[in-house]
């Protein structure tokens, strides 16, 4: 029998069904924002409909004080053609994508603003200055991505990770991906999240690396090197969040058909995970980046302004989290 045989294994279950179609889980998110203060957040270019109407609809839902870096007499273009009023809100001036990261990068390292938000410049040239060694906004922990899901046909918030940065991730980096993820969960109200890791296999094979990382993780959570959650895997997708397929596999464990955490094994399975998700099973998501100093609210340029507002609660949630005491 061939090595790879397991991947042929085909499972029939249900659809994921169960919970009415308009089941969502977001507005809780901005919900629990109302008793918390805004956060001071570094809004970098937001030079399109998108993303400067989402800081200001974040502004004026009472999430952010946002301070729009870029060039201001295009955004004040802008912000007249789009009819949103952005003079109550400081700008600081840059006239290139670069210089508008390395002034956000910068206030939030002074401790001026205490989130980063994305506009629409490209991700590389926001994360490369808030990465720089001396300079940047690293910490101890490793940067990384995750996916806040909210999709109707899943009762729980689906959190995907790293989909976004870490494009293959060795053990140790998995490490501190799965415990920014862990930390993150708790912060959105999911006090011990179960984190399913995942391959194509739910056996370890040692011609697939993904399982042995998975084996080797939940080994490191028994022993105290990830703690917060409850780890298993491998696991295929199916066994993650379907309790018959892990009931046709004859799996038993805490975490099967019911994670709350999904850790793939690397960027490009993670990132078709969470999109195919987004458009064939009608899933919302948020964007969050973890690990830095301050939360980075790290959306698409093709996200709506909806997606924006949620990916701004998420980070008012996390930062209040690692701050408990600047609630007022």
């Amino acid at each position: 029998m061939s090595d790879l045989a397991p991947l042929a294994e085909a499972v029939t279950v249900d659809p994921l069904v169960g919970h009415p179609p308009d089941y969502h889980v977001f507005h809780k998110f901005i919900a629990r924002c109302k008793a918390l203060p805004a956060i001071t957040t570094a809004v970098v270019w937001p030079l399109s409909d998108v993303a400067l109407r989402g800081a200001v609809e974040a502004a004026t839902a009472g999430l952010i004080e946002p301070t729009l870096i870029g060039p201001e007499d295009r955004m004040k273009t802008l912000a007249k053609k789009i009819g949103v009023d952005i003079s109550p809100y400081p700008v600081l001036q840059a006239e290139t994508e670069g210089k508008a990261a390395e002034i956000g990068v910068s206030i939030c390292r002074s401790g001026i603003a205490l989130a980063l938000m994305k506009g629409s410049l490209h991700t590389d040239e926001l994360l490369k200055p808030a990465m720089a060694r001396d300079t940047g906004l690293r910490t101890t922990r490793r940067i990384s991505h995750v996916f806040i899901m909210d999709t109707p046909a899943y009762a729980r918030t689906l959190l995907i990770t790293d989909a976004a940065i870490n494009i293959t991730p060795e053990l140790e980096d998995k490490v501190d991906i799965v415990q920014n993820a862990i930390d993150l969960a708790q912060a959105l109200g999911i006090p011990e999240p179960k984190v399913a890791m995942l391959s194509a296999v739910e056996t370890v094979n040692p011609k697939i690396k993904s399982t042995l990382d998975a084996a080797a993780l939940c080994k490191m959570a028994d022993r105290g090197q990830i703690t917060g959650g409850i780890l298993d895997g491998p696991l295929a997708f199916d066994t993650a969040v379907s309790t018959k397929a892990a009931s046709i596999k004859k799996l038993v464990s805490p975490v099967t058909g019911q994670a709350d955490i999904l850790v793939v094994p690397d960027l490009e399975s993670g990132n078709m995970l969470a999109k195919q998700l987004e458009y064939l099973g009608g899933a919302q998501l948020a964007g969050i980046v973890l690990g830095a100093r301050v939360p980075t609210i790290l959306t698409s340029r093709a996200d709506s302004a909806e997606t924006r507002l949620v990916s701004c609660a998420v980070a008012v949630l996390l930062h209040y989290a690692a701050h408990p005491n600047m609630k007022v």
